[in-house]
């Protein structure tokens, strides 16, 4: 068994290290490592099988900038222990510096602003680097240096994002990017006023009340009135309907009476296969577009194997592709960091179970990712610009177009203790804490940047209004109220500057 020990300054410790647990060790070609974790007073100590050099992942306090994840460079094994803001400071500056590299030599223009902190930074850093018997100035400068290079990511990703979308928009014969922009219903069917609100900030709708445990609630009892209803209506306003998750492998999210069926997987597969062909068949010409399964990488209902939710999947797009050639099929993946992976219940990582789904050959249209910020156990922990956009390129080289559905709570309320599908809003993690005006702001930072992604072809929102029940509560964009919240005049700014003519 390999470990690595670090050492953080005692003014550094938390008093509260509740998402300590979220930490992680992860090879150079991404793969996570299950990981144990020790606290021992000021050093901790990280355990993995393997003794191969890793970096380190954790939830670190960054001046200005929250707690988001922060990574380490990667880390040969030794006895004697890291200073932890130190190796931050160094993975994040060596990951500043690859990316400004990358996007110069592709003509990204840098202005003298942006200079200045990457240098800046990196001054603090050799400052820090050189004084390591003095942990508390060394951690101290190290801590600048993060918040200097964290500023300078920043600028950066958003100068990509400008300059890209400025590119995109001119190319765009029609005045409109080549990506949609929706949300998803959830169980409304919009009167009036709503239908103003969604038709001025979206140009697609996602559709996921067909969803088995919606329809099916008791075997052979299948009620379709109200998706229907909510299709007909979306065909009515000329948006462009996303069908699904048909079938969610999250915890309970399939059919109660399903589980019955599991020991006889033969059965299982087919009563699966009809659910889908009845669905694809009854919406054949309404929708093109299909998110079929999601959860698959993660799991949670009935007990499913690995092996079990991958052959379902496979065998979910196989029958859609034979039931209509001419539609789009998605899979959603749950957590695309795999960070989960460091609990060490799962073996095959969320792009390997992809990329196995794709070699196949059934079908596979495009990956649909879930960047649920801030929740806990089904979401993502919060990541700068610079992290997201580095995931996005990763998941780019599968060469399938990308969906992404994004969801960031406005408050941190629990909403149902006792419902284990529901995921709690962990304690803040953005700049400024859970709230309304938080909720928009990151909106205002991070949707130009996956607009402006060339393999993404769809961003949607999870949920349009808090009222509906929802696997994450607080992200809607109307609160309980009926009121608007601002990440709604946010999602309107942008469509009407890209989408209208």
């Amino acid at each position: 068994m390999g470990n690595l020990r670090f050492l953080i300054a005692p003014t550094q410790v938390p008093e509260d290290w509740s998402d300590l647990h979220r930490a992680y060790l992860n090879a150079v070609d991404g793969r996570v490592f299950p990981t144990r974790i020790e606290v021992d007073g000021n050093v901790l100590t990280f355990r993995r099988q393997t003794s191969q050099s890793c970096k380190l992942n954790i939830v670190w306090h960054v001046t200005d900038f929250g707690r988001p994840i922060v990574r380490t460079a990667s880390l040969a094994e030794r006895e004697e222990p890291y200073v932890l803001s130190l190796e931050l400071a160094r993975g994040k500056i060596s990951t500043l510096k690859d990316q400004l590299s990358n996007w110069q030599i592709a003509g990204l223009v840098i202005p003298q602003a942006l200079v200045k902190l990457h240098d800046e930074a990196f001054h603090a850093f050799s400052q820090a680097a050189v004084i390591q018997d003095q942990l508390e100035r060394c951690s101290e400068l190290a801590d600048l240096a993060l918040q200097k290079a964290h500023a300078a990511a920043e600028m950066l990703v958003q100068l990509y994002a400008r300059q890209r979308l400025t590119i995109l928009h001119q190319r765009a014969q029609s005045l409109k990017l080549p990506v949609s922009l929706g949300c998803n219903l959830g169980t409304l069917i919009p009167d009036s006023s709503e239908r103003a609100q969604i038709c001025q900030a979206f140009d697609a709708v996602n559709v996921d009340l067909v969803n088995w445990k919606n329809i099916e609630l008791y075997e052979g009892e299948q009620n379709w009135d109200q998706c229907d209803q909510q299709v007909d209506w979306c065909e009515k306003n000329n948006l462009l309907i996303r069908g699904g998750c048909l079938l969610d492998f999250a915890p309970e999210g399939l059919p109660d009476w399903l589980e019955s069926w599991k020991l006889d997987m033969v059965n299982f597969q087919s009563i699966v296969s009809h659910f889908i062909e009845t669905a694809i068949t009854r919406y054949t010409g309404s929708i093109r577009n299909w998110t079929l399964v999601s959860a698959m990488n993660t799991g949670g209902v009935f007990g499913l194997n690995e092996e079990t939710r991958l052959t379902l999947t496979a065998r979910a797009i196989e029958v859609a592709k034979q039931t209509d050639d001419s539609i789009q099929c998605f899979i959603r993946v749950e957590q695309p960091w795999g960070d989960y992976l460091s609990k060490g219940q799962h073996q095959l990582s969320p792009m390997q179970f992809v990329d196995a789904i794709d070699r196949l050959g059934v079908g596979l249209s495009g990956i649909d990712l879930e960047l649920s910020i801030g929740y806990f156990p089904n979401g993502s922990h919060h990541h700068d610009m610079l992290d997201m956009s580095k995931l996005i390129d990763k998941w780019s080289m599968l060469n399938l177009p990308l969906h992404l559905t994004l969801a960031f709570p406005s408050d941190d309320t629990v909403v149902n203790e006792r419902d284990k599908s529901i995921s709690r809003v962990q304690a803040s993690q953005w700049k400024t804490g859970w709230s309304e005006a938080a909720q928009s702001e990151w909106l205002e930072l991070y949707l130009p940047l996956l607009l402006a992604k060339p393999a993404v072809t769809g961003v949607y929102w999870s949920q349009f209004r808090d009222q509906d029940d929802c696997r994450f509560p607080h992200s809607g964009l109307v609160n309980q109220d009926g009121k608007a919240k601002p990440a709604l005049d946010t999602v309107t700014k942008y469509h009407r500057q890209y989408w209208r003519a």
